[in-house]
């Protein structure tokens, strides 16, 4: 069966199926397809979120104690940032065990960012109902280990805002600015739409689940297609 590919994948087998299944089901489907009776997994995805902070922030309050709580909430956000859950996801291939609707399987939504990142909190949410806490937590560690472990160390905390702005302004001053052009999504799970600016010129654009994170997208976006 599919389920038991992906139960083999992340070591773990479900007793109770249908959480899985809700785990794994896009809002397009159930939108599209009045006669399925459960869930889709946005309230997974809302609970699995605040599961997915808890153990990355446990793990790094423990194992990197010379480090101050500046530098630990930076780690912490690169972690379990859209970018860093979707390379996870689309490792595991998320994307082909889930349901959607036949409008957004159309749009490439099998392979969307923050569809698939939203599905492993889901995920994580729904191993924690179906278990316990240790463990979930140690699906999260054994998935994410190597992440937490670079960005402890510093190796994917890089400030593109900071790199963008030095780089710009190696030609004189400018003035860069950020704006929110779009929110989508409920308001416990939105994603911000950002555009940078340098004196008016559109450079680049971003999308986060936080504005901070959607600037700093933005402005790598900005980097790749400028230099």
């Amino acid at each position: 069966m599919v389920s038991e590919d992906l139960e083999d994948k992340i070591g773990y087998s479900f007793h109770n199926g249908n959480l899985l299944r809700e785990a794994l089901t896009h809002s397009s489907f159930k939108n599209e397809n009045k006669e399925y009776g459960g869930d889709d997994n946005e309230r997974l995805e809302f609970f699995g979120d605040a599961i997915l902070s808890f153990v990355v922030t446990e793990a790094l309050f423990q194992n990197y104690s010379e480090q101050p709580e500046g530098f630990l909430t930076k780690a912490r956000a690169v972690i379990v940032c859209e970018e860093s859950l979707y390379e996870v996801a689309a490792g595991l291939n998320l994307g082909k065990y889930m349901r959607f609707g036949k409008g957004e399987l159309l749009s490439g939504g099998k392979k969307r960012p923050s569809i698939l990142s939203d599905a492993l909190e889901a995920l994580f949410g729904a191993i924690y109902l179906d278990s316990d806490i240790e463990i979930v937590k140690k699906i999260i560690l054994s998935l994410l280990d190597e992440k937490i472990e670079q960005a402890a160390t510093g190796a994917l905390m890089v400030d593109y805002k900071t790199t963008l702005q030095e780089k710009l302004q190696e030609g004189g001053q400018v003035i860069i600015r950020y704006e929110v052009i779009d929110e989508k999504g409920p308001d416990h799970n939105k994603t911000f739409v950002t555009r940078v600016y340098a004196d008016d010129v559109a450079l680049g654009v971003g999308q986060g689940k936080t504005k901070k994170e959607a600037e700093q997208n933005a402005a790598k976006n900005a980097i790749k297609e400028r230099y």
